[in-house]
């Protein structure tokens, strides 16, 4: 059996660091908006950070499932995207340090992974581990982002959750969070919630309702400007794209009035809503299909 401390090399020339945050984001798994990947991306172009952790992605990485890229340059292999599965040392805007783990979702090898990040967490005395993604959800994008916190601890949340009981295909991140739970660690993630016809497109504004999300619950000073900047173009392109399309305007109008309804009756502590005509199913997934093929394109890929 493969011990945890195989899959991973640890930095030895380590600064002393006392219950830092571990932040985490994987790709691969659900990234509605690619909420996790713009989040990724500002933070590791605007923090100071360096390497201190690799894994063993030979190991842990199904290479014909999700094949890295090679340059051939006229008659010969000229570069190889080697995939990266690391922990990074960070700094905030105000010098405080903590830990970034990114890289690709392991495709094997699941609890052996989830006991390396375990080994991780207690050697370098991490005192929360905090992860996000981006969930497609049927809200439109003239409304407030909504979230989903889950915890080790009920203590930890301090949003209420759309869902009772479901049942989801697993991923990495939630068996970490499970694992490191049942260790005695403190763990949290944010599930934001993205407009589904939204969902394939990179959306700002859900990226900054994560990071504010993870300031919030760890302290950290993580600059916004430039997301909110970036938010701020694409809601103005999203309202100019919906404005004048009377279908589009139709079901935006539904999901307003779905979205108050269910507000409004989390408010009176009910789940029961006025009646009020709402769209078919149908009806409302044709309108995103449309929808949705006007604005593909190559900058409305994550």
């Amino acid at each position: 059996m493969l011990n945890p401390e195989d899959l991973y090399q640890l930095d030895a020339d380590l600064p002393e660091l006392s219950g830092p945050v571990m932040l985490h984001s994987l790709d691969g798994f659900v990234d509605a908006g690619s909420v996790g990947r713009l989040v990724r991306e500002h933070l590791l172009e605007t923090l100071e950070h360096r390497v201190v952790a690799r894994f063993d992605v030979d190991a842990l990485i199904d290479y014909r499932a999700r094949r890295p890229m090679m340059t051939y340059d006229r008659d010969h292999w000229s570069s190889y995207e080697a995939p990266e599965l690391v922990v990074h040392l960070m700094r905030d805007d105000i010098g405080t340090p903590f830990l970034f783990l990114t890289g690709p979702e392991p495709d094997r090898l699941w609890e052996g992974f989830t006991a390396a990040v375990r080994d991780l967490v207690e050697d370098l005395d991490v005192g929360l581990v905090v992860g996000f993604h981006g969930i497609p959800m049927g809200v439109p994008h003239t409304r407030p982002v909504g979230m989903t916190s889950h915890a080790t601890r009920p203590e930890l949340i301090t949003r209420s959750s759309w869902f009772d009981k479901v049942q989801v295909p697993g991923s990495a991140a939630g068996l970490m969070e499970l694992r490191l739970g049942e260790a005695g660690h403190d763990a949290l993630g944010f599930a934001v919630h993205v407009p589904h016809y939204l969902a394939q497109a990179a959306y700002p504004a859900a990226a900054v309702a994560a990071l504010e999300s993870v300031v919030g619950a760890t302290g950290l000073v993580l600059p916004t400007d430039k997301l909110r900047a970036a938010a701020a173009e694409t809601d103005a392109e999203i309202a100019e794209q919906v404005s004048g399309n009377d279908e589009v305007e139709k079901v935006v109008r539904a999901l307003e009035q779905q979205y108050d309804a269910f507000a409004g009756a989390a408010e009176r502590d009910s789940l029961l809503a006025e009646a009020q005509e709402m769209p078919t199913a149908e009806e409302i997934g044709a309108q995103f299909e449309r929808f949705l093929a006007e604005q593909e394109g190559p900058d409305t890929q994550p």
